[in-house]
């Protein structure tokens, strides 16, 4: 099976399959007429028939027929309607409310909390004028959350404010959306929470999921199925066809997951730990967090006859996170299910793709979430699978030429040139790349303080020119920003873990046999193969100390030496 990322094709022995799959989308629904106070007055005079009546008063009863259609609506239906403290986790409740029937679609339930908006403050004059100016700060108002079955998606939800011109925001799972599919029926998937942990054929399954953003019209249907439904406690259909209030919609949030099935329960745990231990030291990832469950991962449990109806919304073993937060991008791998590990892009703002977000658009920004998540699976591949290639290190000392400029080497004798490395590499999973003033940011954390206080990012740029000039890093287009390439990805891990990893723990195996004399001690019965080592250590031993009398004593070999050895007069 031929797979999207090095991470995956290296471990494709211990892998059952690999599914691709929108999570999480949350869509901003907008009047746009209603935005800008002169579309807004011309929307009220469609709905009224003149302005003379636009004042806050009126504004301040339109939330409140809102709210009586709303209870009315509940009490008449028998659907529960519960109210929440402003910043109170709600879907929890809605799980517990979902209905048994699979047949039902509709609205189950109706939450109601307060959250900030931008309403509409009119200030009249004597002259019989107005001003239509936003309210600062933005006000604190009921906002409606609609909790929906639909046919084709699921449970949605609906969050509506109560007061002109209504925004909303609606919030769908594509999980839910592909579990609907006949295709998927097919796979003998089992589903958990909002991700299969058992399926026949990855492959099949991702083609599925990749229908959702190439079909056009798809997350508009199902958008105008419902709003204009909800809108109606607001805005019956003849007020609404009589001001023509028509909804456009945009993305907000996104979260593109790829999933990965082992074979195993147990090769997933030794796996993931250690890749946790190599990535968190090596990308310099500061948040880790563990959630424990009640026992450990079993080592192998399968379902002998897996239907698509169940269910396992409790974790049964540890589980263990780690993001990744780069503005408001968000990169997640955990571990989900028996045998899934699932890595997530998190967009938590559509702006930050630098590109269009509208609906139409969602192809576009489906690519990029690929793109980034295939990056990401790519670098923490490099960071425990990197490898030297013959000479590459001996040219890193060479000079290099960019155009016409010259630039000097890369000496991994000086602690500025560790630093850098060790900052390209932690900047190197950002998405969308990184400046040099990202870099002289981690460099004054590495660095001395004399050296930190003056490091700039002018510093910065021209340590990166010399790692472009080795083939490190390269420019991202005409732009300002840089990215680590393939090549420096590896170089650079197998360097700093030369010298920080492997040099110290040599220099300490030495030092044990010279001081302790282990060899020396046992006389004349040592083997002849034991008295070659010691030859070979002693000759070692008279290497070090010329090295140590012709480089400069602050470089990072010499410190690490003299952490090992300490002093180097008692070798002999």
């Amino acid at each position: 099976m031929k797979h999207k990322d090095k991470l995956c094709n290296h471990y494709n022995e211990i892998l059952d399959g690999t599914y691709d799959c929108i999570d999480r989308l949350v869509l901003n629904g907008y009047f746009s007429q209603g935005c800008s106070p002169r579309g807004f007055r011309t929307w009220f005079r469609a709905l009224k028939g003149s302005d003379k009546d636009l004042n806050n008063t009126t504004l301040m009863r339109m939330p409140g027929r809102f709210s009586r259609r709303i209870n009315a609506f509940c009490k008449k239906r028998n659907i529960q309607l519960l109210y929440f403290k402003t910043g109170e986790r709600k879907h929890e409740k809605a799980e517990e409310l979902l209905p048994t029937d699979k047949n039902f679609t509709g609205i189950f339930a109706i939450f109601v909390a307060r959250a900030p908006r931008s309403v509409w403050d009119i200030k009249e004059f004597d002259n019989g004028k107005i001003d239509i100016r936003k309210k600062k700060p933005l006000p604190f108002i009921n906002h409606y959350y609609f909790h929906i079955i639909d046919k084709e998606w699921g449970h949605i939800t609906i969050k509506m404010a109560g007061h002109p011109p209504f925004g909303t925001q609606i919030m769908l799972n594509g999980h839910e959306w592909v579990e609907r599919r006949k295709a998927v029926q097919k796979l003998s998937i089992i589903k958990e929470g909002n991700c299969f942990t058992s399926f026949s054929s990855g492959e099949a399954l991702s083609r599925i999921a990749d229908t959702l953003s190439i079909q056009k019209g798809q997350l508009e249907s199902v958008c105008n199925r419902w709003i204009y439904k909800c809108l109606w406690f607001g805005l019956d259909q003849q007020e609404q066809e009589r001001s023509g209030f028509r909804y456009a919609y945009s993305i907000y949030q996104v979260e593109y997951s790829r999933n990965l099935l082992f074979k195993r329960g147990t090769q997933l745990d030794e796996m993931y730990q250690n890749l946790i231990t190599l990535t968190r030291s090596r990308l310099d990832i500061k948040r880790l967090t563990t959630i424990m469950g009640r026992k450990n991962r079993p080592h192998n449990r399968r379902q002998k006859q897996p239907g698509i109806e169940i269910r396992i919304e409790e974790p049964d073993y540890n589980l263990t996170i780690f993001k990744i937060h780069f503005g408001k991008i968000t990169l997640k791998l955990y571990d989900k299910g028996e045998r899934i590990l699932r890595a997530e892009v998190v967009v938590h703002n559509a702006k930050e793709l630098k590109c269009k977000r509208s609906i139409s658009n969602f192809k576009e920004i489906v690519s990029k979430l690929r793109a980034i998540m295939n990056s990401f699976m790519d670098n923490l591949c490099y960071t425990h699978v990197s490898l030297l290639t013959d000479g590459s290190f001996e040219q890193l000392s060479s000079p290099s030429r960019i155009g016409k400029q010259r630039l000097s080497g890369v000496d991994i004798n000086k602690s500025r040139n560790i630093a850098i490395m060790e900052s390209i590499l932690a900047l190197s999973i950002k998405p969308n790349g990184y400046t040099a003033k990202d870099i002289a940011t981690l460099m004054k954390e590495r660095l001395e303080k004399k050296q930190a206080i003056a490091y700039t990012s002018t510093k910065a740029a021209y340590d990166t020119r010399k790692l472009r000039g080795k083939g490190l890093v390269e420019k991202i287009g005409k732009s300002r920003k840089y990215k680590t390439t393939k090549k420096g990805m590896e170089t650079i891990i197998a360097v700093l873990t030369l010298i920080q990893k492997t040099l110290p723990t040599v220099f300490i195996v030495i030092r044990s046999v010279l001081l302790k004399g282990l060899l020396s001690d046992r006389g004349k019965g040592l083997h002849p193969a034991l008295k070659d080592v010691e030859t070979h250590i002693k000759c070692f031993d008279e290497l070090l100390r010329d090295c140590l009398q012709s480089v400069n004593p602050g470089n990072e070999v010499c410190s690490f030496v003299s952490r090992s050895f300490g002093d180097t007069s008692t070798l002999s």
